[in-house]
């Protein structure tokens, strides 16, 4: 993710907390999902709230936009104890949340949704115009491209998102929560978006940033509080964060235990060979490589250069121009992804919601889906063997669920992408190709995954991994392929001199090699 935000901030703030949470204390069924929770903010900064998925950022934020009333505890606003027994409550008093889902009312125009509940009135009839002049100011302010009288459902992600903030701005808002703002934007979206958060900080409005992206939380936060099991561990000022840090108050280990990959030396023979493999759209040259078994393959680039196009058509999700796969020393025929499947090639997508999981079904039957046919006798499912498979899957997987009947739209994304990972392994796969593996989940289930990773490496699968992280990339590579503009440009591996290197990756990824070369 491209960050633009370089700008100085003070280590300590030297006003009056706009915001005090102290003690919050929430039960749900007589289990804690919070305990005694503390949480300072002061007008003006980026506050950054960090915690693995169910750590207790979203009840802690529900709690003070009241849309749940804690157990225990206080919360005052500019020193003012502050009763919040329901969302209008809290915007009242200038707390305002924006969820990762946004809520707008697509038919409606700009001015419609900002209004929405506290419309002006002219006597009995609505002051339509007061409105849209109001409506108009803000979106200035904003530095928006559409007006009041654009109707949302017209608009992108990005400006829906600015029609939120907008609203919030309207309502006179001191506090603003962003939960996940650039899960569904591009990096020019998250630009403006950044841009957008700076001019309201400047405004001395406080904003309670919610991430997993650790890029963003560095170009942007004043400071970070951590929870972790639904307890406050801790609160660092900018020129305290350090990644070292930030993992051991998320997760409770050091940093040297996240990556837990050892990098293989001496790889084992070449399970997968890609030959001048290329699209029917042109979009990827000729592409050749190899895959060891037990290796971690990364593959790098930047956004658009070809990395997830390549390994669909290995597997047979998109058409190919030429190319040939070889498995073993054997010439496959994928013409679909289910020539792969049958030949133990799975694919975990980027997109695991829209291209991964089916998630109006259980997780059970979303572990199990790909050998429900080789499990069955006579056409009818063998539930003892679903039952077995998916419960050992949870298990091993640490996947993190109610029951097996839960849907996996219910799960957190680090729990969906373990479940599709579950599904894969299923089929004993021996290349199994992960497209951006950790995408949009905490970083506990990160460790998780890697962790997988590793087992599976050490039991001879051989992995391609597409990841846009480039410490991702370093941390659990053995050999690193780099592609640019649809080609592979560079291949980097340690056992051979060649030591892997954000800085490496990044110049063959944006062609400052060829430049230097010259």
């Amino acid at each position: 993710m491209a960050t633009s935000i370089e700008t100085s901030f003070p280590d300590a703030p030297s006003t009056t907390p706009v915001l005090e949470m102290q003690g919050i204390t929430k039960r749900f069924h007589g289990v804690s999902a919070l305990q005694n929770v503390n949480l300072t903010i002061y007008p003006g900064e980026v506050h950054a709230l960090m915690g693995e998925n169910g750590a207790g950022k979203s009840t802690l934020m529900k709690i003070l936009a009241g849309a749940y009333i804690a157990d225990e505890g206080e919360i005052r606003i500019n020193g003012q104890p502050l009763k919040i027994t329901d969302p209008a409550t809290a915007r009242k008093a200038g707390i305002n949340l924006i969820y990762q889902e946004l809520n707008v009312a697509p038919n409606l125009t700009v001015t419609e949704n900002m209004f929405m509940g506290s419309e002006l009135r002219r006597g009995q009839f609505l002051d339509r115009k007061a409105m849209q002049l109001e409506a108009e100011q803000v979106l200035d302010s904003l530095g928006a491209n559409f007006t009041a009288q654009t109707i949302v459902g017209t608009l992108s992600i990005a400006e829906q998102q600015q029609v939120e903030i907008a609203r919030a701005l309207k309502d006179k808002s001191r506090v603003l929560v962003m939960d996940e703002p650039t899960a569904a934007l591009s990096d020019r979206e998250s630009d403006h978006l950044f841009e957008v958060i700076r001019k309201l900080r400047s405004d001395g409005i406080a904003i309670i940033y919610i991430s997993h992206r650790m890029e963003e939380i560095y170009a942007l936060a004043d400071r970070i509080s951590v929870l972790r099991d639904g307890q406050y561990i801790g609160s660092l000022t900018r020129s305290e964060i350090s990644p070292q840090r930030l993992v051991q108050m998320m997760v409770g280990r050091s940093m040297q235990d996240f990556y837990e990959h050892q990098r293989q030396m001496n790889p084992g023979p070449v399970v997968l060979e890609v030959r001048n493999m290329s699209d029917a759209r042109k979009k990827i040259e000729p592409a050749s490589f190899e895959l060891h078994a037990g290796e971690i393959l990364g593959l790098a680039g930047l956004v658009g250069a070809g990395r997830t196009e390549l390994s669909r058509l290995i597997f047979g999700a998109d058409r190919k121009a030429s190319g040939e796969v070889f498995l073993n020393g054997k010439k496959l025929e994928i013409n679909t992804p289910s020539d792969a499947i049958a030949a133990g090639i799975g694919y975990v997508p980027e997109d695991r919601k829209d291209q991964g999981l089916f998630l109006e079904m259980s997780a059970r039957k979303n572990i199990a889906i790909n050998t429900l046919k080789q499990d069955a006798k006579g056409g009818i499912v063998n539930w003892p063997s679903v039952n077995r498979l998916s419960t050992e899957a949870v298990e091993n997987f640490n996947i993190r669920l109610a029951n097996l009947e839960i849907r996996a739209l219910d799960l957190s994304g680090g729990n969906q992408q373990k479940l599709l990972l579950a599904r894969w392994l299923a089929i004993k796969p021996r290349v199994l190709m992960l497209d951006e593996p950790t995408r949009g989940v905490d970083i506990g289930a990160k460790s998780e995954i890697y962790r997988i990773m590793s087992e599976l490496a050490a039991q001879g699968v051989a992995i391609l991994m597409v990841s846009s992280e480039l410490s991702e990339i370093v941390g659990m590579s053995d050999r690193v392929l780099v592609m640019r503009e649809g080609q592979l440009v560079g291949e980097l591996d340690g056992s051979l001199g060649k030591e892997i290197t954000q800085e490496k990756i990044m110049h063959y990824a944006t062609g400052a090699s060829e430049v230097s070369a010259l």
